[in-house]
């Protein structure tokens, strides 16, 4: 069996002031937003080869990560594209994987950029028994909210609709970004695309695919937040610090109040602050502050303010106004 995982973009799309990392590094303590899928594959051996998908304008970063890791099956794949404006969709780059790859075994696809509360060898278990199409599904909770995604309709846990980000769901169970193909299914990407279907995201494909074979659905309690703005981030950190807090051991911290949700990393200092769901990266400083839902990048500085909801950017200073 062969796994791809989607890199995703750089987080510079989640706030209005660039953090300069992938969305996938993001910290959470003392591991990244990938690192619990990676370990969940590594581990797994019924999973022969993972491929990291990026395209080339971010392969340096990706190359540095596999290098310093711990984890040896991971590889990278990198597309025929420079920039994320230059992506022809998910799913054509999927089919190019394929074929660059010369992948021909059933095969899981996971997005790099989600964070999941379930082992990735728990879907695989599910996927297995099967033999057959199935994607992660989540309750969000709220129609509203699954506007956002795949809207999927279940019959004993079989696909029976799936509509691509519906102006009115039928339901608000979605489909999150993992999948388990069987190698004939990994086969019809191409037929898809030969039919001048949707290239973009894969939820496209599902609608497409369960028309044609049976398809199922590995549904889950715990937890799933999609990376995709600073309070889903933020969520995630809360979600796995349980609503507690993380100090690096290279961190300084006097006179401080840690409320939920905070993470303080490494060589950050913090004093006479109070900080409640608020992540300081590493190097940046704050200093007679009260933060909330915040996030101070790396080597930025704050200094005698209040802050909600906000970001500040890397290297850059905010002052008490004179």
């Amino acid at each position: 069996m062969d796994a791809i995982v989607l890199a995703g973009g750089y987080a510079t799309r989640l706030w209005p002031i660039t953090l300069d990392r992938p969305k996938m590094f993001l910290p959470l303590g003392e591991e990244t937003i990938i690192d619990p899928i990676f370990a969940s594959l590594e581990t797994d051996d019924r999973v022969d080869n993972v491929y990291l998908s990026t395209n080339e304008r971010f392969a340096d970063d990706f190359e540095t990560y596999l290098a310093d890791s711990e984890f040896d099956k991971p590889t990278l794949s990198i597309e025929e594209t420079t920039d994320e404006d230059e992506k022809f969709g998910v799913i054509s780059a999927l089919a190019q994987l394929v074929e660059r790859e010369e992948i021909t075994d059933d095969t899981i696809i996971v997005a790099g950029d989600n964070y999941l509360s379930f082992g990735v060898s728990e879907f695989i278990d599910s996927f297995v028994a099967r033999d057959a199409p199935m994607i992660a599904a989540y309750d969000v909770g709220s129609r509203e909210q699954a506007r956002s995604y795949g809207v999927i309709d279940v019959e004993d846990n079989q696909v029976v609709g799936f509509t691509e980000k519906p102006a009115n769901p039928s339901s608000s169970l979605v489909s999150i970004a993992c999948y388990g193909f069987p190698a004939e299914s990994v086969d019809l990407l191409e037929t898809y695309l030969e039919e001048d279907n949707n290239p973009d995201e894969p939820g496209w494909f599902i609608q497409w695919l369960h028309d044609r074979t049976a398809t199922y659905a590995f549904t889950f309690d715990g937890a799933w937040f999609d990376i995709g703005t600073a309070d889903s981030y933020l969520d995630a950190v809360e979600f796995m610090l349980n609503d507690g807090t993380y100090v690096a051991d290279s961190a300084t911290t006097e006179n401080v109040t840690l409320e939920s949700g905070v993470q303080i990393l490494e060589g950050a200092t913090v004093t006479d602050a109070t900080l409640t769901r608020t992540v300081v990266f590493p190097e940046a400083s704050v200093k007679d502050a009260s933060l909330e839902d915040s996030i101070v990048d790396s080597h930025a500085a704050v200094n005698g303010v209040s802050l909600t909801e906000s970001t500040v950017g890397a290297h850059s200073t905010l002052n008490r106004p004179e």
